[in-house]
C-alpha cells in the first residue's frame, strides 16, 4: 500500500522500473484518485493530451529547451516500462487531472544559462584568503548552474551541447557510493544496482512495495543526517532543495483546491522529504527570486540505448530490453487475470509456469538472435540452460531466475564457456535498438518539418541501430540521398557519418554512409533551425557563416566541395568567385598548393554528381599557374620538417593536376608546372628532398629518360655531398616507391655505382639514412629487391647506359616493344607525347610492297 498523510498518497518509485510500474498500476486501480501529481517539467503539461495518439509509442522523451539557446535543453525519457508513463496513461484513460510538480526549467535552465556565462568570466586578478575566496565562488555558483548534465540526475539528463565552458565547480569532499549500496550489503548484494533490481524489478508479489520503499529511504536519508548529500556539492544540494519544496508547493495547492485522492508519484528518494513537516513560508523563501527564461517543450524519440546507464543517464538503467521483457511478462500475467475475473475460460499455470515461461521466453530470443548471426543454439540448448537458471535460482534462495542467472546459464549451455556472444546478446536484447515514434502533429520549428518530408520521400526511415547505407548515385533516389545527408552534416546534425566499404565503393558512383538516430539530434535541428527553414537554406546560410573574410584558401576550396557534395549551386557560385579574387591577391604558394586538391576532385568527378563544373576550370588553372611561378622561391632555405611538409603539398597538387586533364584549356598551366619541377630537379637552391621528389615526377611524366635521370644521380650522390643531403635526396626520388628500381635498369645501376664508390667511413654515415628511406617499402618489394641484389651485378652505370643507347646484346627488341605503348597509354592513361604516339603508328602501318598471303 502507498505511504499516505490524509488524502495524499505517495508512491516512491524507481524511474523505468517495471516492478515499480506494475505495483503502481494495480495501487492506482486500488485507490482510484482523483488527482495525479507527477515528478516531471510542468512546462510538459500541454503535452499530454498526446497520450491518446497511437503515433506516440514509447520510448519517447519530453524536451524541454531554452528558445533563444536550444543547447540548453534538458530531456525526460518515458519507456513503456517506466512507472510515470503507467500512470499518464492510467489517468489518461480515466481522465483523472494531472500535474506535474518538478522544479520548473523556465527556472532551472535560467540558473543553469546564469551561471555558465559566469564560469565564462575572467577570474579576478587580486588575490583572496583561501577559505573566504572559496566560500564567495561556490556562493556564486549556487546563483547559476553548472555544467547542464548535473541538472535533476534523477529524472531528465540535460543536454549541454557547448562543451568548451569551464567545468562546474567541484566539492573538496571525498566522493561517496550510492546510498542504497549500504543497504545492499547489508542483504549480501553486490551493488545498490542489483540489490533493488532483484528485490523490487524482478519480484513476483507486489503486495506492500510502496510502504517498503518509503522505510528504506526514510532510514538511509536519516543515516546520512544533516549533511543529507552534500558530497555531490553546493549547487546539487541547492537544486534538489529548491525541487522538493516545488514539488511540496505544488500537493499543498492540489489539497487546497479539494482534491480527495491525491496520487504524488516520484522518486523513492524524494518520498521523505515530501512527508516531512515543512512549512510553506520555509518553502516560498527557497523558492523566492528565481530567475525565469523562456522554454519551450515537445516529444521527442528516444532510443534503449540513451536510456541504459551506460550513456551516462543519471537515470538510466543497465538492461531496458531486459525491463521491456520482464513488462511484457507482467502484462500477459495481467490479462489472463483479467480474463479469469470475467470468466473466461484461462489455461491453468502456476506461479512456477509463469516463471519457467519468462526465463524461456528470454531464451527463445536469445536463440533466435544466435541463430540469425549463424550460430549454433538448438532446441536442447534452450530447455538446459532453462534448467539451469532455475537451478541456479534455487541454489541463491531466489524464486525465480533473474538476469544473472538466465546469463550464467547462456554462457554455460550455449556458448560453452565463451563470453564473446554474451556481448552480441547485451547489444541487441539486454539494452537492445528501440527507437520511439511521435506524432506528426507535435509542436515542431519549421527545419524540423522539412527534414521529416524529406525522410519520408526519400524513404530513409530513423532507425536506433546502426546500419550501413550504399548509395548509388546515377540513380535519381540514390543522388538526391546523398545531397540531403551532406546538407545535414553542414548543419551538425549527424545522422549519417561517410564510410569506407570497399565491397560497395568500387567506382566514383557509390557513396557509403553509416547510419544512426541518435535523440540528441533533436536539439542540433532546433540549433540549426535559426539558420534557415529548410535543409538547402540553412546548410546554406551556415556554411557561408562559417567562411569568414579572412578564411584561408585551402577552406574556401574545401567549403565548395562541400557545397557541391550538397548541391548547393548558389552558394558554390559565390564561393568559386570569392577563390579567384583572393587567389589573385596571395602569395602564399602553400595555400595555392592546398587549395588544388578539393578543387580537383570536384572537377574530376563533377559529372557523377550531375554538377556543372566548367567554371572552376579557369579557376583550377590559375591557381595552378600562380603556384608554378612561386614554388621554386617558395622551396629556398627549408630545414627538414618545412621541406617535408612541402613535400606533402607538392604531391598532392600534382595528383590534383593529373586529375584536372591535359585539355588544350589547361596546356599552359601544366607547361608552367612542370617547368617549375624542372627547376627544381635541376638547381640546387631547393632542399636536397624537393630535388629528388621534382626528379622523379619528372620521370614518371616521361619528361626525363633514364640517361638524365642517371646524370641528377651522379650529381646529387656525388661524395662530395653531404651525407644528410644525400639521403633526402634519395628519399624524395623514391617516393616511398620500390618500383623504379625494380624494372629501371638504368636508375638500378646509377644507385649500385654510387653505393659501389662509397668509402668504409661514407658507407657508415650513409647507410642508417638510406635504411629509413627503404623501410617504407613494402616487404614483398624489400623482398625483390633483395633477389635482384642477389643476380648477377651490374658494372655500375655502364650497363645500364648501354641499354639506354640500344646495345646490340640487349636482351629484348625495342622496336617490337614501343609498339605496344599506344595501347598502354589508353589502358593506364599515361599521356605520352602525341608525336611519339604518331611516330609509333607511323613505324608500325602496313607498308603496300608488303607480302600478302594472296
Amino acid at each position: 500500500m502507498a505511504t499516505s498523510a490524509d488524502n495524499v498518497h505517495f508512491f516512491g518509485i524507481r524511474h523505468h522500473g517495471p516492478g515499480c510500474a506494475r505495483s503502481l498500476v494495480q495501487a492506482l486501480a486500488q485507490l482510484q484518485p482523483d488527482c495525479l501529481l507527477v515528478e516531471g517539467p510542468p512546462e510538459g503539461e500541454a503535452l499530454l493530451p498526446m497520450l491518446r495518439s497511437a503515433e506516440l509509442r514509447p520510448p519517447v522523451a519530453m524536451l524541454v529547451y531554452m528558445q533563444d539557446e536550444p543547447s540548453q535543453a534538458a530531456f525526460y525519457p518515458f519507456a513503456e516500462f517506466s512507472p510515470e508513463w503507467q500512470a499518464l496513461q492510467w489517468a489518461s484513460e480515466q481522465g483523472v487531472a494531472t500535474r506535474f510538480i518538478d522544479l520548473p526549467q523556465t527556472h532551472a535552465m535560467a540558473q543553469d544559462w546564469a551561471r555558465r556565462q559566469a564560469l565564462k568570466k575572467p577570474e579576478p586578478a587580486q588575490e583572496v584568503d583561501g577559505e573566504e575566496g572559496e566560500d564567495d565562488a561556490l556562493e556564486e555558483a549556487e546563483e547559476a548552474p553548472g555544467d547542464a548534465t548535473e541538472a535533476s540526475a534523477d529524472t531528465a539528463p540535460v543536454v549541454d551541447m557547448d562543451s568548451d565552458v569551464g567545468e562546474p565547480i567541484e566539492s573538496k569532499q571525498p566522493p561517496m557510493r550510492d546510498p542504497l549500496d549500504w543497504l545492499a550489503h547489508a542483504a549480501g548484494f553486490e551493488d545498490g544496482e542489483s540489490w533493488w533490481n532483484r528485490l523490487v524489478e524482478e519480484r513476483g508479489n507486489s503486495e506492500a512495495l510502496f510502504s517498503s520503499i518509503n522505510e528504506a529511504m526514510t532510514a538511509v536519508r536519516s543515516e546520512l543526517g544533516d549533511d543529507g548529500e552534500a558530497w555531490r556539492g553546493p549547487h546539487y544540494v541547492l537544486r534538489e532543495a529548491q525541487r522538493e519544496a516545488h514539488m511540496r508547493q505544488c500537493i499543498r495547492e492540489a489539497v487546497k483546491a479539494g482534491y480527495q485522492r491525491i496520487a504524488v508519484v516520484c522518486g523513492a528518494w524524494h518520498v521523505p522529504a515530501l512527508q516531512q513537516s515543512t512549512t510553506a513560508k520555509a518553502d516560498s523563501a527557497v523558492l523566492k527570486g528565481l530567475p525565469k527564461a523562456k522554454v519551450l517543450a515537445t516529444w521527442a524519440p528516444w532510443t534503449y540505448r540513451n536510456l541504459a546507464s551506460r550513456s551516462g543517464y543519471g537515470a538510466g538503467v543497465t538492461s531496458p530490453g531486459w525491463y521491456a521483457h520482464l513488462w511484457q511478462c507482467y502484462r500477459a500475467d495481467a490479462a489472463l487475470s483479467q480474463h479469469a475475473a470475467e470468466g473466461l475460460a484461462v489455461p491453468a499455470r502456476s506461479a512456477r509456469d509463469a516463471a519457467t515461461l519468462r526465463t524461456a521466453g528470454w531464451l527463445t530470443r536469445v536463440a533466435r538472435l544466435l541463430r540469425d548471426k549463424d550460430l549454433d543454439c538448438s532446441s536442447a540448448h534452450i530447455i538446459e540452460a532453462t534448467r539451469l537458471a532455475e537451478g541456479l535460482a534455487a541454489m541463491r534462495g531466489q524464486p525465480i531466475p533473474g538476469l544473472q542467472e538466465i546469463n550464467e546459464a547462456i554462457v554455460t549451455v550455449v556458448c560453452m564457456g565463451e563470453t564473446a556472444p554474451l556481448n552480441l546478446i547485451d547489444d541487441e536484447l539486454t539494452v537492445g535498438h528501440v527507437l520511439g515514434t511521435v506524432p506528426a502533429d507535435v509542436p515542431q520549428v519549421p527545419l524540423q518539418r522539412d527534414i521529416e518530408q524529406q525522410q519520408k520521400s526519400l524513404r530513409m526511415k530513423p532507425e536506433a541501430a546502426s546500419k550501413l547505407l550504399a548509395l548509388d548515385l546515377r540513380k535519381e533516389t540514390d543522388l538526391a540521398r546523398s545531397h540531403f545527408l551532406h546538407r545535414l552534416r553542414l548543419l551538425g546534425i549527424g545522422w549519417g557519418t561517410r564510410a569506407a566499404d570497399a565491397q560497395r565503393n568500387r567506382g566514383t558512383f557509390r557513396e557509403s554512409w553509416q547510419m544512426q538516430w541518435e535523440p540528441e539530434l533533436a536539439v542540433r535541428i532546433i540549433e540549426a533551425s535559426v539558420h534557415g527553414a529548410t535543409v538547402a537554406q540553412a546548410a546554406t546560410a551556415r556554411l557561408r557563416a562559417s567562411l569568414p573574410p579572412d578564411t584561408p584558401l585551402p577552406e574556401i576550396a574545401q567549403a565548395i566541395d562541400d557545397a557541391l557534395l550538397a548541391n548547393l549551386p548558389q552558394l558554390v557560385e559565390s564561393l568559386i568567385a570569392t577563390l579567384a579574387e583572393r587567389a589573385a591577391t596571395t602569395g602564399d604558394v602553400a595555400q595555392l598548393l592546398q587549395a588544388l586538391p578539393p578543387l580537383a576532385n570536384v572537377y574530376r568527378y563533377g559529372s557523377v554528381r550531375q554538377t556543372d563544373t566548367a567554371l572552376l576550370a579557369t579557376v583550377i588553372d590559375s591557381l595552378v599557374l600562380r603556384a608554378a611561378i612561386g614554388l621554386p622561391v617558395a622551396c629556398m632555405a627549408m630545414d627538414e620538417e618545412a621541406a617535408a611538409a612541402m613535400k606533402g603539398k607538392v604531391l598532392a597538387a600534382h595528383e590534383a593536376l593529373r586529375l584536372r586533364g591535359n585539355d588544350a584549356q589547361a596546356q599552359a598551366a601544366v607547361d608552367a608546372w612542370r617547368a617549375a619541377l624542372r627547376s627544381l630537379a635541376m638547381g640546387d637552391a631547393a632542399a636536397a628532398l624537393l630535388r629528388g621528389m621534382a626528379c622523379r615526377l619528372l620521370l614518371d611524366e616521361h619528361l626525363l629518360d633514364s640517361a638524365e635521370v642517371v646524370l641528377q644521380f651522379n650529381r646529387n650522390l656525388s661524395l662530395g655531398a653531404a651525407p644528410l643531403d644525400v639521403a633526402a635526396w634519395l628519399d624524395g626520388f623514391l617516393n616511398q616507391q620500390a618500383l623504379v628500381l625494380l624494372h629501371d635498369e638504368a636508375i638500378w645501376g646509377a644507385v649500385d655505382a654510387w653505393l659501389a664508390g662509397l668509402g668504409e667511413v661514407q658507407f657508415a654515415q650513409i647507410l642508417p639514412l638510406v635504411r629509413r628511406s627503404f623501410a617504407n617499402f613494402s616487404k614483398h618489394e624489400r623482398q625483390s629487391l633483395g633477389d635482384k641484389a642477389r643476380r648477377a651485378p651490374v658494372a655500375g652505370a655502364a650497363a645500364p647506359a648501354a641499354l639506354a643507347l640500344g646495345d646490340e646484346d640487349a636482351p629484348w627488341d625495342e622496336a617490337r616493344a614501343v609498339l605496344a605503348l599506344p595501347l598502354l597509354n589508353t589502358l593506364l592513361g599515361l599521356e605520352l607525347p602525341p608525336e611519339l604516339l604518331a611516330q609509333i603508328a607511323a613505324a608500325s602501318a602496313p607498308r603496300n610492297d608488303a607480302p600478302t598471303l594472296e
